[in-house]
């Protein structure tokens, strides 16, 4: 596999050449810390990104086993990588000069749900980010110069920051997989109390807008009618009360704007 020294070199060697040079870069370079792999370059630089992965083994990543143990905590993690990733691309990029979308760095952007991820991949050995770099141009000149600022500055910075356990916040990631552990609990009881849903006390249903996912402000609390309220003891969380919807029909009813659309939304989301 060629090294990060060949990279650099290659970069030199297209430096002011056609935007087309850049196709010469597609391949694995071992980093020392990690595998760079460059996996298609973009036609010009008004085109989409190009595709890139940071390969890191388990072993340089030191990753506690029992934060991986299981397939939910593998999904928690992958998410909550992702969204460090996505907050580390802005803390570290900097300032890169170029036309079209030269010097963007991008990552899927997560929704409000803890969801199973394909920006963040964790295997048996590895864990792989899967991102978006904008390779810098100006005009469709190469700017090679500016590209490993990117590779050789950013890109690093935001690897250790994200895919190095010792460099994340411990409490946050703990925190995360605990509220998937919870989820996962409930989902469990749910089958044995013979119900579909659970909507606990306390709960914000209503969103900000239609096209925002943040909680309404200064919005009531959902509260569960005593004929359907259930108990659950959560193993982190602890006891909680809420409303459990029963397997079989239904029927939400109620005036205009009361809330029946809002309550349809949460369960759908799950």
């Amino acid at each position: 596999m060629k090294n990060s020294i060949y990279l650099k070199d290659e970069l030199k060697r297209i430096d002011g050449r056609g935007y087309k040079a850049y196709k010469d870069l597609q391949d694995k370079y071992d980093f020392n810390d990690y595998i760079l792999s460059i996996d298609h370059v973009q036609g010009d630089p008004f085109a989409s990104p190009s595709r890139l992965r940071v390969i890191i083994n388990k072993s340089q990543a030191k990753f506690p086993k029992e934060l991986l143990n299981e397939e939910y905590k593998k999904v928690a993690v992958s998410d909550f990588l992702t969204r460090l990733f996505y907050t580390n691309v802005n803390k570290f990029s900097g300032k890169i000069f170029g036309s079209g979308k030269s010097g963007l760095i991008s990552i899927s952007r997560c929704t409000q749900e803890i969801l199973e991820r394909t920006s963040i991949v964790i295997n048996k050995d590895n864990i792989e980010a899967r991102f978006y770099v904008g390779f810098p141009a100006r005009g469709r000149t190469v700017l090679a110069k500016e590209l490993e600022k990117i590779l050789f500055n950013v890109i690093p910075n935001i690897v250790a920051n994200t895919l190095v356990y010792e460099n994340i916040n411990k409490a946050k990631i703990i925190n995360r997989i605990k509220l998937v552990e919870d989820q996962e609990y409930i989902r469990t009881k749910l089958k044995e109390k013979d119900l579909i849903a659970f909507i606990a006390n306390g709960s914000i249903l209503p969103r900000e807008s239609g096209v925002s996912q943040k909680p309404l402000i200064d919005s009531i609390p959902f509260k569960s009618p005593k004929t359907l309220e259930v108990e659950l003891d959560l193993p982190n969380r602890g006891l909680v009360k809420g409303m459990g919807v029963k397997k079989g029909i239904t029927v939400i009813v109620g005036g205009g704007y009361h809330g029946k659309s809002t309550l349809l939304n949460a369960l759908e989301l799950g």
